[in-house]
């Protein structure tokens, strides 16, 4: 994806192999999976889905808890396009890659992106197992999927004063309410990974403004607002950050809870995405 040209292609050539296999079906909202949310795609109805090995662009993960497979249909009587599974930067793809998907929704006519994740938790009050909604992001990965020629449809400059959607942030907190659960609001420092984070560089992000810690989204919601998408960013505290636990860090740990916390997170999706326009 080294030109202009060669990237707008292969993001139009990428949509029209997915467009071929969705039919009729045209999702208007799209919902980015992060470590072990694959319990939300389970409540999707009339499901068809499409290995990443079939769409040109796609990278099959290697992460666990990320299964590689596009899942489209009903949930909540919208229609949705699911990513089970996303690319990280860390396994050796550039910004471009990592929100290539979020650019073939939007050239299908996605209008609304819902991005979850799992992080780690700075601000003292937060325990694992707390949902989180993304107020807004600190980008410290160093790279955006922005750099190089402008693509169709995509600003040079986009305005990123209120990348997560108020309203759909005000939904969120309203089906969270009738549901019963305790939603919690932050903002999500974004590093590269792989590796967890220092003591002493988390004490720098809680110094920052930080509230949680995670290695992926920021390239996704960067390019979804230059294409002027709607995004509500979810976060699961998997873990508390270095520092504020005895013991170590591990993904197994992160897994464990984002399994816990799944079947919360996807009525709390399924909730807004009712309520979307």
């Amino acid at each position: 994806m080294s030109s202009e040209s060669g990237r707008a292609e292969l993001i139009a050539t990428a949509a029209a192999t997915v467009a071929s296999r969705l039919g009729p079906r045209r999702p208007g909202v799209a919902i980015v999976l992060g470590s072990g949310f694959g319990v939300v795609a389970e409540k999707v109805t009339d499901a068809l889905r499409i290995p990443y090995g079939d769409i040109p662009g796609f990278f099959v993960p290697t992460v666990e808890g990320h299964k590689g497979e596009l899942v489209a249909g009903t949930l909540a009587g919208r229609e949705v396009l699911l990513q089970s599974g996303r690319f990280h930067m860390y396994e050796g793809h550039t910004a471009d890659e990592a929100a290539f998907p979020v650019r073939v929704f939007a050239t299908l006519g996605v209008r609304t992106l819902i991005v979850t994740n799992a992080a780690g938790g700075i601000r003292p009050t937060f325990a694992p197992g707390t949902v989180m909604l993304i107020r807004d992001h600190i980008n410290l990965t160093g790279r955006t999927p922005l750099t190089g020629p402008v693509l169709p449809g995509e600003e040079r400059f986009p305005d990123l004063s209120v990348a997560y959607d108020v309203k759909l942030r005000r939904i969120a907190y309203e089906v969270a309410a009738r549901q019963e659960q305790h939603v919690e609001e932050g903002i999500y420092a974004g590093l590269p990974g792989p590796s967890y984070e220092t003591p002493a560089e988390i004490r720098y992000l809680e110094r920052i403004g930080a509230d949680a810690v995670g290695m992926s989204t920021v390239m996704e919601v960067i390019a979804a607002r230059s294409r002027r998408l709607k995004v509500l960013g979810i976060s699961t505290i998997t873990n508390l950050a270095a520092g504020l636990v005895v013991g170590k860090l591990s993904h197994a740990e992160v897994m464990e809870v984002a399994a816990h916390v799944g079947d919360r997170v996807a009525r709390l999706i399924e909730g807004v995405v009712a309520e979307t326009e």
